[in-house]
This record gives structure tokens, C-alpha cells and sequence, in this order.
């Protein structure tokens, strides 16, 4: 169990992290899977950025309890 929350908050993680860069720069592109989360939910249409910070750090979070058990 502890194997599949790292690695689920890992990719929570970069996904997140990978958002954050692609809406401040624009680079990013092929890895915008957020931006599917983002354009299909009418209310995160406007805080796309930070919606992906909220991804990062649930997935920071996530990584983190596994540790502790």
C-alpha cells in the first residue's frame, strides 16, 4: 500500500508541477493533462494555475503520509 500512494502522489506530483510551468511559460505542452481537468470543469476553467498547485501539493501530501506509515 505504501508503494501505491508514493507512487500515485509522485505522479500527482509532476503532473501538477508540469501544470504550474505550462500555464506560467507555456512550455509543457505534451505533458498538459491537467488542462483536460481544468477545460472540461466549468468552475477551474478560471484558476487553472491554481488548481495545478493544488495537484502538487496533494500529491506532496500524499507522498509525504506514506512515509509515516
Amino acid at each position: 500500500m505504501k508503494k501505491i500512494l508514493e507512487g500515485a502522489g509522485l505522479i500527482m506530483l509532476v503532473l501538477g508541477g508540469c501544470g504550474v510551468i505550462r500555464e506560467l511559460t507555456g512550455w509543457f505542452r505534451f505533458m498538459a493533462f491537467t488542462r483536460f481537468l481544468t477545460e472540461n470543469v466549468s468552475f477551474l476553467g478560471n484558476a487553472a494555475l491554481l488548481t495545478n498547485i493544488v495537484i502538487a501539493v496533494v500529491g506532496f501530501a500524499v507522498m509525504m503520509t506514506a512515509d509515516l506509515k
